[in-house]
């Protein structure tokens, strides 16, 4: 029994290891994960683009060369070079700062629903592998009981009190299960393989999770209406809002451009004359209006941006509903575990009664390894379960959490 303990102690060993919190793994993974780097990124370049909306039209420059100069009466113009600057009509250029910076709201969004959803799938991952790693070591300890119940089947055969059957349908047994263990290392690499990829970590780095035997006592409350602020939804607001500081900058152009400039004229003295101002150079302030006299294309972006927040309320509808149905879904489910779980607990105990009964009976001479075999089938089922359960609990209340916080 000593070296049995010893085997087990070593066998156990990958799934002893003190495993990290999931919140270390979000962390990480918020840090350094390159598609939330890339939300990042974007909204940076979309909080720039409020500096380009905020800047004035180019200056205009243009310089000319009287090739056949014109006579005046101070003299011939030989050259004339002009500086021209339209000017938005007052709070255009306001009206399009905010516009750029809904764009940007908007953007940021974006960022923090990639956030939540990478926090979900990492947590997802996380509780996946966690269980994988629980069915490990439940499988292991089911083969090394099946080894100390081989050692009972050879002793009971050597006083004739078993059969070679026996000895080998337990080497069976452990066959299988050491196979299925091997099926769930496989598993428990690519999910780690997943969770890597997530953390932008190499792809082989290995992960360990804590290991969990109980469900909390008592699930969070919920409040339904909190989904009303979610993300997803605030997101659609947000587009809503751009749309509306669109529709103030396209009623903005409509209105007049102011410009102003400057043309300065070279007049050539003429020989030969005395007067006044002979040969004065020309200098001639200017204003101008650029103004909208057709407004159809206004009306028609108008019309458009109409339409665009229609569709947006619509989407945002259907997205609460679909919302709505997930923490619904999601809240059945994490009580069905719950409820699993505590059937699977029941039934442990009983199947742990009933192998008691057994192996007393082993000290009266009379014991029967089929039976054994059931009930430790038993017990094996009923742990796996219990594992699916919290697994499928935990999974289900990271997704009530995902959809009211």
């Amino acid at each position: 029994m000593k070296n049995l303990l010893l085997f087990s102690t070593i066998l156990m060993l990958p799934f002893l290891v003190k495993g990290q919190s999931l919140q270390d793994f979000l962390l990480e993974a918020e840090q350094n994960n390159p598609k939330l780097q890339a939300y990042e990124l974007l909204y940076d370049a979309a909080s720039e683009k409020i500096n380009e909306a905020g800047a004035l039209p180019q200056t205009q420059f243009s310089a000319g060369y009287f090739v056949s100069e014109p006579e005046t009466r101070t003299g011939a113009q030989k050259w004339r070079i002009s500086g021209r600057q339209m000017l938005p009509w007052f709070g255009t250029i306001t009206a399009r700062e905010n516009y750029a910076q809904s764009l940007a709201n908007g953007t940021y969004q974006d960022w923090v629903v990639a956030r939540r959803q990478l926090a979900l799938q990492v947590s997802n991952s996380y509780y996946e592998l966690m269980a994988l790693n629980q069915e490990g070591m439940v499988l292991t300890e089911n083969i090394l009981l099946l080894k100390s119940y081989e050692e009972l089947a050879l002793t009971a055969l050597q006083v004739n009190k078993a059969s070679v059957v026996d000895v080998l349908q337990l080497q069976i047994r452990q066959q299988e299960l050491e196979g299925q263990n091997k099926i769930i290392r496989e598993k428990i690499s690519a999910v780690e393989s997943t969770m890597n990829a997530l953390m932008n970590r190499v792809s082989k780095s290995e992960i360990t999770t804590v290991v969990l035997s109980s469900l909390p006592q008592k699930d969070r409350e919920i409040s339904a209406d909190s989904i009303l602020v979610h993300p997803e939804l605030i997101k659609f607001d947000k587009l809503f809002e751009s749309i509306q500081y669109a529709e103030r900058v396209n009623q903005k152009s409509k209105a007049p451009d102011l410009g102003i400039g400057l043309d300065y004229v070279s007049v050539e003295e003429r020989p030969a004359m005395e007067f006044s101002d002979n040969g004065k150079d020309i200098v001639m302030p200017m204003v101008s209006f650029s103004v909208p006299l057709f407004d159809t294309r206004y009306r028609s972006i108008s019309r458009q941006n109409e339409l665009r927040q229609q569709a947006i309320l619509a989407d945002r509808s259907e997205r609460e509903n679909i919302l709505y149905a997930k923490l619904d879904k999601a809240i059945a489910e994490r009580n069905e575990a719950r409820i699993e779980f505590s059937t699977q607990d029941r039934n442990l105990e009983k199947a742990r009664n009933a192998e008691e009964i057994l192996m007393k009976s082993y000290e009266t001479g009379t014991i029967d390894f089929d039976d054994i075999l059931d009930i430790q089938e038993l017990q094996l089922r009923f742990r796996l379960k219990q594992v699916a359960a919290m697994k499928k609990y935990f999974i289900n209340a990271t997704l009530v959490n995902y959809l009211i916080q």
